[in-house]
């Protein structure tokens, strides 16, 4: 039989991911300050105007950095390297190629998941019931860890994680489950 484990991670991939958005926005700065040192930040703000979002990316990113954060910009790799972030967030499609940066993609399936070939990480996503789909579909915890087994590179969960959900998972994020 093969052997189905993923390669090991970059020592340095974080184990526990704030995501950013409008609803959490507010608390920012006491979340990062509150997450273990090394943990990493996956900025999206995906409703603020341009020139305020790379203001908000900024500040935030100097906060996170002080605590010894990964920083991760939700957008192009050349994005990314633009604005002087760790790594590139997003659906596989849109990271597009470059050197030297962390590539985080979503995904929700198997499919997804194959697609995601270039990804130095997956975020399987919804493990539970999340706030940001109200009803939607979740994976749960069992299909979580069978399709997390599928995985070539290390999968981070998302949706609906909160500490306590995050018991026996290697890496999670939350946007508004690290209270």
């Amino acid at each position: 039989m093969p052997n189905r484990q993923p390669p090991l991670p970059p020592v340095w991939l974080p184990h526990v991911w704030l995501v950013t958005d409008a609803r959490n926005d507010t608390g920012l700065e006491a979340a990062l300050r509150r997450l273990p040192r090394g943990s990493g930040l996956i900025f999206r703000h995906y409703h603020l105007p341009a020139h305020e979002r790379r203001a908000r990316f900024e500040a935030l990113a100097r906060r996170a950095r002080r605590r010894g954060h990964c920083v991760v910009l939700s957008g192009s790799a050349r994005e990314a390297r633009a604005w002087g972030a760790d790594g590139a967030y997003g659906a596989a499609a849109v990271l597009g190629a470059g050197p030297a940066l962390l590539r985080l993609v979503t995904v929700h399936s198997l499919r997804e998941m194959a697609r995601a070939r270039r990804a130095d990480a997956v975020l399987l996503s919804p493990v539970f019931p999340t706030r940001s789909h109200p009803g939607g579909r979740v994976l749960g915890p069992v299909r979580f860890r069978l399709m997390a087994g599928h995985a070539r590179v290390p999968v981070i969960a998302l949706g609906g994680m909160t500490r306590a959900r995050a018991r026996g998972i290697a890496r999670w994020a939350a946007i508004d489950g690290l209270g």
